[in-house]
Parts: structure tokens; sequence; C-alpha cells
């Protein structure tokens, strides 16, 4: 849908978005707050929308801005949210922000990641993490779910592939759902079809557990994980709404105390 939706009548892309998001005409009109009538006209190209009735219905929709503007230029109009480079000086402030968040997460790791799971930014903890990968999967761009399951990646290393590896890959399918973007659905055709040794279990079916653990092998050691993701706020910039910083959180105190003597040795 990404790469071609410019070449097809915004009614027609507006309606695949509805449906989509499993949406009736009815759900969107009342959600939108315009008749289901004017919506039909709009997707059947009876009726041309204005700019602000496809922003409108973007919102609605929840749309990726990216796709918000795809949608603008098939409706005729410019596209409104910019794609501005992060290193550009206009980024100076996003720059700081995630030099902050990644500095003050030390010594645990933390990792930036664009929309498509490649690698914007990390700090020196994260160095740990990457012990042992094969040289060849750090060259940019640095894809950090294929560095995650890839045999010669971190995969070995992870004690609980089949579970990590099943969240993963839900977590991935989840987003493709939202955003329709075809560089993801190859990605996880890609991430599928490598190999795991250990049964991969519904998420969700996790008996007395708080969140999915990521258990790594280090050396003799056992250390384990949870992370979390965050994102800019209210963003209105494509290169900022679709960043994140993934940062890693010691699971119990064997794995804090480890960390804390890494980063501190004496």
């Amino acid at each position: 849908m990404t790469s071609t939706s410019t070449s097809r009548p915004v009614g027609e892309l507006l309606r695949q978005w509805r449906e989509r998001r499993r949406m009736s005409q009815m759900d969107l009109a009342i959600q939108a707050d315009i008749s289901t009538r004017h919506l039909s006209f709009v997707e059947t190209g009876r009726s041309r929308p204005s700019r602000e009735m496809i922003l409108h219905l973007a919102e609605e929709l929840e749309l990726p801005l990216r796709e918000r503007n795809h949608l603008l230029l098939a409706g005729g109009f410019a596209p409104v949210f910019a794609e501005t480079p992060l290193n550009s000086p206009e980024m100076t402030s996003v720059r700081e922000a995630i030099g902050q968040v990644l500095g003050g997460h030390q010594p645990y790791p933390a990792v930036v990641v664009d929309q498509r799971w490649n690698l914007v930014d990390r700090n020196p903890a994260t160095g740990l993490l990457l012990r042992g990968v094969a040289p060849e999967l750090l060259e940019p761009p640095v894809n950090v779910l294929r560095l995650s399951l890839h045999p010669k990646g971190i995969a070995h290393r992870i004690l609980n592939l089949g579970e990590w590896r099943a969240h993963l890959l839900h977590r991935l399918r989840r987003q493709i759902s939202l955003t329709a973007d075809p560089e993801l659905t190859e990605l996880w055709r890609e991430l599928d079809g490598y190999p795991c040794d250990q049964p991969e279990p519904e998420i969700g079916t996790g008996q007395g557990q708080i969140v999915i653990p990521l258990r790594l092998r280090r050396g003799y050691r056992e250390l384990v994980f949870f992370s979390t993701m965050t994102t800019f706020g209210t963003p209105l910039d494509i290169t900022v709404a679709e960043l994140a910083i993934e940062a890693y959180f010691p699971a119990n105190p064997e794995t804090a105390a480890y960390l804390q003597h890494q980063h501190h040795p004496d």
C-alpha cells in the first residue's frame, strides 16, 4: 500500500484503511462526525474530499504521518508533514533528548530504532549484547530484529529463544497490521524463516509472568532483562514519529549487579 498509494484514488485508499482498521462505514462516519452518505461518496469517488477532510479522516483512522502525506498526494494536495534528517540543525533538540535518554540509561543497554527497526543510535552498554555477533550483521544499516533472531546474531545466546522469537514476531505482525508497510512484511518473512529449535508459545500464555523476559547467556551467567519502548509525544515530523527508544532493564538483582560491575569494575 505504501509504495503504490499515490497512483490510486484517495477514496479507494481511505476505504482500504478503514477495512484494515476493521471499521464499517457507519463506525467511521460516527467517529468522524460526518454522514455515512458523505463518507460513501468520498470512498467511491463521487465526492472529492477537501484537504481538511482527508486529514480529519486520517486522524480518526490513526494513520502514520507518512501515510497521511500519501493520502494528500492521492487527493491532489501537497504533503503537510516534513521528513527532516536527524542530523539536520532543526533536529538538534531531538538529538539532545535521545542522547540524554541513552546516556542516562547506562549501565543498562538502550537502542534507538526507526519504524523498520534499523539501528539509529545506541549506548555503550549495548556492547554487552553484541559480543559474538557476525561482523556482517553489524554493517549499516543494522536491523535490530535481524540481529536478534539471525543464527549468527544474538539468537545462539538467547536461552529462551522460542519465547523471545514469538514475542518479536508477534510485535512485528501487529506493526504491519497498523502500517501496511511492505518492507516490514518482507522483514517478517525473512525472520520467520530463521531456524529455532525451541517451541514458540502463544503470546500471553506465560504462567506467572509479568513481562516476557530476554534471557541471555553471558559466559557461565544468565542475564535476564525486560524492555520498555519510548516514543516522542505528538510528533509532527515523519522522522520523529518513526523513532523509538528500546531500553533494557535488569529483571533480577544478579543481572543488575553484573551490569553495575561492568560499568564500574573497581
